[in-house]
């Protein structure tokens, strides 16, 4: 069995967002590492500023999903852009889910695509990019199978 997790950067914010995603999720983190945490290495010396910033975080959303995600560091020439080519999309099983994700980390978004409602593929479809420039898709497809 194959599982993919989805890996999110981020310029120096990565433990709020992650907290934020906590929350939503009702998930404990796997595990949390920061710059700071690593060997020091004289060739590639952590900045004291660097050092709190979070080099790796696991949350666990099920038994199959993870979401996990760093902060990128300006001082190794590292920066995270936003961009619309990677949605995370979360397919589910009930309306009741649906809305209560969507309701969850759509708070304070940059932009809502597209609210939750009703397509002509899905019962319940959102696509919004969240307040920490993360974008998300919410799917529920209920009565309108795609064969």
């Amino acid at each position: 069995m194959i599982k993919v997790h989805s890996y999110l950067n981020f310029n120096g914010n990565c433990e709020a967002a992650f907290n934020f995603y906590k929350q939503v999720f009702n998930a404990e983190f796997s595990g949390i590492y920061r710059f700071g945490d690593m060997p020091e290495d004289p060739n590639y010396p952590i900045p004291e500023a660097d050092k709190d910033k979070v080099m790796h975080v696991g949350l666990p959303i099920n038994e199959y999903t993870m979401l996990m995600g760093s902060d990128c560091l300006e001082s190794f020439g590292q920066m995270a852009i936003s961009g619309s080519t990677t949605y995370i999309m979360l397919d589910v099983e009930t309306a009741y889910e649906a809305k209560s994700l969507h309701d969850a980390l759509s708070v304070n978004a940059q932009k809502i695509e597209m609210d939750l409602g009703e397509t002509f593929y899905a019962e319940l479809f959102s696509s919004f990019v969240d307040q920490f420039g993360i974008a998300w898709m919410i799917h529920f497809e209920g009565n309108k199978k795609f064969d």
